[in-house]
């Protein structure tokens, strides 16, 4: 067997338009792969958005993303840091996951994530849609055998109750149902981004009533982003974090290709920043989800997520 080259492929090696891409052209090792034992940071796909209650198409997330990251290089300039050769990270496929079986659907990704944490692997999950997210949390909480804190930016909280009074979940509810199941501790579970038009008041309710600290995006704003991502910082603390990244966090301006798009959010540098704010905190797993190509044919949004997960996985290092 031949050594897993653990760095990208550089641009001036194979043309970054040449080649299978994989996300930010690193080794593709699936989670049964022998080689899977030395990953110690692995990205998934979920390539699935059968929770998506309005625009379908972030099921075609993972494959513009990989597209994308091929213009990532090795090197953090503004941190200086050069994740890849600090950690050995690699592209670990994505989950077959039911396009109209949601149990299904589920059940698969929460055991390849399990599958990937008994290897002591931290995910990166890509998304697909937001209920994607509660697979990951599930998996962390039946593997860790404790709640853990909550990072969220996003434009929503996903704490509504199911739609039309039924059972079946959205990606609405990640959250809400993670509290419920105990696999996030509310009280250390912090959501900026807020904003839109909304139904009721029933989500953040729901949250403050259960000890969620949430900023609209008004209070943002005037506070300013190196504010906020300090009091997220306080509120975690030093315990296990969860980051989840929702692109509609971003003003549709810089990121159009959502479901979900509210107007009057930060720009596409401010939200660099906020994940760049994190560095330093015990990351044990992140996402990026909500990436829908179809919405955006110009791939901006999609190069814009490539980059968040590449400041994702710089700060889940030291």
């Amino acid at each position: 067997m031949s050594e897993t080259r653990w760095t990208p492929i550089s641009g001036a090696v194979l043309p970054r338009y040449a080649g299978v891409p994989s996300f930010m052209r690193l080794p593709q090792i699936a989670p049964d792969d022998p080689r899977a034992d030395e990953v110690e940071i692995g990205l998934i796909g979920m390539p699935w958005d059968g929770a998506t209650s309005n625009r379908p198409g972030a099921r075609h997330g993972p494959r513009g993303l990989r597209d994308a990251s091929t213009m990532i290089r090795e090197m953090n300039r503004a941190t200086g840091q050069v994740p890849f050769s600090a950690a050995r990270c690699a592209d670990m496929g994505d989950v077959a996951m039911s396009p109209v079986n949601q149990d299904e659907a589920l059940s698969a990704a929460e055991a390849t994530i399990a599958a990937m944490l008994s290897r002591q692997i931290r995910p990166v999950m890509v998304g697909g849609d937001h209920l994607c997210t509660l697979t990951v949390l599930r998996a962390l909480r039946r593997a860790r055998g404790a709640a853990f804190g909550l990072i969220l930016l996003d434009s929503h909280t996903d704490l509504y109750p199911p739609y039309f009074g039924g059972k079946t979940l959205t990606h609405g509810n990640p959250f809400r149902q993670a509290i419920e199941e105990g696999c996030i501790d509310p009280h250390r579970t912090f959501m900026a981004g807020m904003r839109g038009t909304a139904y009721n008041t029933s989500d953040f309710d729901y949250g403050r009533d259960k000890g969620v600290h949430i900023l609209p995006i008004e209070t943002c704003m005037a506070r300013g982003w190196s504010s906020v991502m300090e009091e997220a910082r306080a509120v975690v603390g030093s315990d296990p974090v969860y980051v989840s990244f929702d692109i509609d966090f971003v003003d549709p301006a810089y990121a159009p290709g959502t479901g979900t798009p509210e107007v009057g959010g930060p720009t596409s540098f401010e939200a660099l920043q906020c994940v760049r704010a994190l560095r330093g905190l015990d990351i044990i797993g992140s996402d990026l989800v909500e990436v829908s190509p179809p919405f955006d044919p110009s791939g901006t949004t999609s190069w814009l997520g490539a980059s968040i997960l590449f400041e994702l996985i710089c700060a889940m290092q030291s």
